[in-house]
């Protein structure tokens, strides 16, 4: 951080206005990032306070849109900001809110996870999580009465996201499931809790299995029968959630042709790679090979979570001698075993003071107790440095040029997976991968982020298929994800899932990855012989989280 932080201007004013405005709004996106005022409650998840979210998002659009900026920072913040505002405006009077349910990330998750963000090491920590507990079952209320009004206005979501949501919860509420371990294994670092507060901690994470069994009744008896037959979502909606996860706008059917040629170029790759590790092997055959050797295998959670925090403290400390300039509260990064079962490993961000640090989740689908280095090493670079935790800890760490909202809630999954993926090949061509077997286990992920390109589009715009027999559905998304990427077939079956409820979020990992690298040779071209990759990446990063379209407009203009 500079020792001259830059005076706060209108539009920061306005930006950072908008954050407070969340985290009191949306109380689980202030614990998100840190902020702790609002950590004993939730928000209104019914449809009056869906739209007091929206009204607010007009307020702010409105505000914005009279300010002058100043300089570079505020224009870059100013079209970013109105360019996510106009977009949510977009999605609400679209009703998209009206069928937010899905495998991942909807307010069926989000209500139970963000139990996994909070304080727990004191017991004024459990006391507050003693009364966020306490208030789930009205935030629950709140979520049905929406969906409740979807079903009124035939606005919901696929059938099948609704079934998985339901087997989620009974994972969630079962005897041994999320609540009711969490109860039990309250222990601040002082000690045992007082016994009131472990009886009223016990009494609400029942009152909240309850809540969720509430929902899955809902669910089940109410949603399910009048749910869509369709997994697609039609092109008008994929278009706006494209932009919503990318930050840009993408031609959807030149992008679904680049993913076909660009599937058939990961696998070339693939092979040529293959015939390195074992000669003359198929893919399949170097994987098999691979899968054997007993020196390339982790046996259960502590250990793989050992190799992820070993694997990630070396990369820090050897990019940070030589290819990035990595401050000190950034070179903290914790591995952990997240407390879900669901399959999904994702990373978040440090709180703004840095005392929660940034961390990357791995949640392991039950039944799953081995894991193959070969495979994940370049999961940990995503997630971690130079992936997730350089750009998104970056950005929270410049608070002397950029706003709250600037370090702590912009940006896209396209800028954020994009970088990830961007990360991974740049990690292949500083010499991290050089050996045959970790070089496909990252051919092996970007094969399957080039797949998701082709099935999420092909699906939700019912596009022909590949094999020309027919239209893009579920059954063909999943006969085509086993073709192309060498995962158990639970998490296989949570991908395509994931992708069928979330449209447009997957193939913001290699669309994002594709503009990033255009907008790094576009740079490279307007500086000629005076570019320098460092000096680019520190730029970019610099920025914060941004649209797609902010990032290249920003860079060529710089």
């Amino acid at each position: 951080m500079t020792e001259s932080p830059r005076t706060p201007t209108q539009v920061d004013t306005i930006a950072d206005a908008w954050v407070d405005t969340l985290a009191e709004l949306l109380p689980t996106v202030a614990t998100y990032i840190g902020r702790s005022e609002f950590n004993d409650r939730y928000g209104d998840y019914s449809p009056a306070g869906m739209d007091r979210l929206a009204a607010a998002a007009r307020q702010t659009l409105d505000a914005l849109e009279a300010a002058e900026p100043v300089d570079e920072i505020d224009r870059i913040t100013k079209a970013d900001l109105s360019r996510d505002l106009r977009l949510d405006l977009e999605l609400h009077a679209s009703g998209w809110h009206l069928r937010d349910l899905n495998v991942i990330a909807s307010p069926a998750q989000d209500i139970r996870a963000v139990f996994d963000l909070m304080p727990t090491a004191t017991t004024d920590d459990w006391s507050v999580i003693a009364k966020r507990l306490k208030a789930l079952p009205a935030a629950i209320d709140g979520y049905i009465a929406t969906l409740r009004e979807g079903i009124a206005r035939g606005i919901v979501p696929a059938r099948r996201q609704v079934t998985e949501v339901v087997t989620q919860i009974a994972r969630y509420t079962a005897d041994t499931g999320f609540f009711a371990s969490f109860a039990s294994d309250a222990s601040p670092e002082e000690g045992q809790l007082p016994a009131s507060l472990a009886r009223e901690l016990a009494d609400n994470a029942n009152a909240a299995r309850v809540a969720y069994d509430g929902l899955a009744s809902f669910l089940t008896g109410e949603l399910a029968p009048v749910a869509g037959d369709k997994d697609a979502v039609g092109r008008e909606l994929y278009a706006l959630q494209s932009q919503r996860f990318l930050g840009a706008t993408i031609d959807l059917d030149e992008t679904y042709e680049w993913g076909v040629q660009e599937l058939a170029r990961m696998v070339a790759e693939q092979e040529a790679i293959a015939n390195e590790i074992l000669e003359g092997a198929s893919v399949e055959e170097a994987i098999a090979f691979l899968e054997e050797d007993a020196s390339r295998k982790l046996h259960g959670t502590d250990e793989l979570q050992k190799w992820m925090q070993v694997t990630s403290d070396s990369a820090i400390e050897e990019l940070g001698k030589t290819h990035f300039d990595i401050p000190e509260p950034i070179r903290k990064l914790e591995c952990m075993i997240a407390p879900t079962n669901e399959g999904g490993i994702y990373y978040t961000g440090p709180t703004d003071d840095f005392s929660r640090p940034g961390r990357m989740w791995w949640s392991v689908p039950e039944g799953v107790d081995t894991f193959d280095t070969w495979r994940e090493l370049t999961t940990v670079y995503h997630e971690g440095v130079p992936g997730h935790h350089l750009q998104i800890a970056q950005a929270v760490y410049n608070r002397a040029e950029l706003n709250t909202w600037r370090r702590l809630l912009a940006g896209t999954s396209g800028h954020a997976e994009g970088w990830a993926l961007y990360a991974e090949r740049l990690m292949e061509d500083l010499g991290f991968l050089d050996d045959p077997a970790d070089r496909l286990g990252m051919l092996d992920g970007q094969r399957m982020r080039a797949a998701r390109v082709v099935l999420d589009i092909g699906v939700h715009l019912e596009k022909p298929r590949l094999d020309g027999t027919g239209t893009w559905d579920a059954e063909y998304a999943l006969e085509f994800m086993m073709r192309n990427v060498n995962m158990p077939p639970e998490f296989v079956k949570f991908e395509v899932n994931r992708y069928l409820g979330w449209p447009g979020q997957a193939p913001s990992y290699k669309v994002g990855q594709r503009i990033w690298e255009q907008a790094r040779d576009d740079y490279k071209a307007a500086r000629g012989d005076a570019f320098d990759i460092k000096d680019f990446h520190k730029r970019a990063l610099d920025m914060g989280g941004v649209g797609l379209d902010t990032l290249r407009e920003a860079l060529l203009e710089s």
